[in-house]
């Protein structure tokens, strides 16, 4: 199997340097070249023929961006987006997981810093695989189900863990959630600062409300809690009445937040839990979306055809802890459909 060849994009020829210094001690990767600007992005990737572009968020000229709204268009192909973690920064490298990236990743301050960058290597073959489709220019999600009218909560709880492509495959889920949803815990795999500007970005387009969990938080129909990450993982404690608890501990799976440690607790929910395993390289979760199942809960994971990288869910569906496999445009629907009753809307 060939190394996977990677290019370049970045203004900063000391950015440039840190990301091939990750990158070029790794067999599985061949650092073709690096471009400075979208410009010269674009004649290196005829020549070089890249399988894996790393691009950076803020760029003179064209900005990545609109580097990489043009190049869905034109030139489908996997992109890691490599931003600072200001507010600008980790909402632009939103916008652009929304737009078709794989991955993003925040840049290390400094040289010294450089450790940060340890998972690239994974991410780059991981993204290598990604299912990338074509986006015509100013493209936009295709509408989801409507929200279910008269939704009433069953007492089940929903946890959801996800990674590389989860970004998008969250939103389009909760985009279908009602007002008045189930408690839904989600676990995702992404920086500290990228996830305060995930949640601030959620809470603009659906209709819960979106916070960032911390201890003690009670877990209430019409709430959404997402993993704040940094030195924690998200647990579930108080089985009677579900509160949310941070846990400062090492990682898993090499993960910090895990997927693991959020559905290794929620089994402890029993038949009051689903557990949705969500895109995502890797095999964080699947031990504790077994432990979920053997409790009794409804276990469900995402398909290979709609996942971005169908690693996750396919360890927890081959360790026999998925009751079964589901597109993405379905997932909101079964969610509600287990966790209350409802009507749908007239289309």
């Amino acid at each position: 199997m060939r190394p996977v060849r990677v290019l370049i994009i970045d203004d900063s020829m000391t950015m440039r340097r840190l990301i091939r210094l990750a990158l070029s001690g790794d067999p599985r990767i061949d650092v073709v070249g690096e471009a400075r600007d979208a410009q010269q992005a674009r004649e290196r990737l005829g020549e070089l023929r890249p399988d894996v572009l790393t691009l950076d968020v803020e760029m003179p000229g064209q900005s990545g961006l609109d580097f990489l709204e043009r190049l869905m268009a034109v030139r489908p192909m996997p992109v890691i987006m490599v931003s600072t973690e200001t507010h600008h920064g980790t909402a632009a490298a939103l916008e652009a997981l929304s737009m078709g990236a794989v991955e993003c990743v925040g840049k290390p301050v400094n040289a010294a810093a450089a450790a940060d960058f340890a998972m690239l290597p994974d991410l780059v073959v991981a993204a290598s695989t990604a299912l990338i489709a074509p986006r015509p220019a100013g493209h936009q999600r295709p509408a989801g189900t409507p929200p279910p009218t008269g939704f009433i909560w069953n007492g089940r709880f929903v946890l959801i863990g996800s990674s590389t492509g989860g970004v998008d495959a969250l939103e389009r889920i909760l985009s279908e959630y009602p007002s008045n949803c189930p408690p839904t815990v989600i676990t995702q795999h992404m920086p500290a600062g990228f996830l305060t500007s995930f949640a601030q970005r959620l809470n603009t387009r659906i209709r819960p409300t979106i916070q960032l969990a911390s201890t003690g938080a009670p877990l209430l129909p019409g709430n959404v809690y997402l993993a704040p990450g940094g030195d924690t993982h998200l647990a579930i404690s108080s089985p009677r009445a579900p509160v949310c608890h941070l846990v400062d501990a090492d990682k898993r799976n090499g993960h910090r937040p895990s997927v693991d440690y959020l559905f290794e607790t929620g089994a402890q929910l029993g038949d009051k839990a689903i557990a949705v395993m969500l895109t995502g390289m890797g095999r964080d979760g699947a031990d504790g979306m077994l432990a979920m199942r053997r409790a009794r809960a409804i276990c469900l994971a995402q398909d290979e055809a709609t996942s971005v990288v169908w690693g996750m869910p396919r360890v927890a569906w081959e360790s026999g802890a998925v009751d079964r496999l589901v597109p993405l445009p379905e997932i909101a629907t079964q969610i509600l459909s287990a966790a209350g009753r409802a009507m749908r809307a007239a289309s």
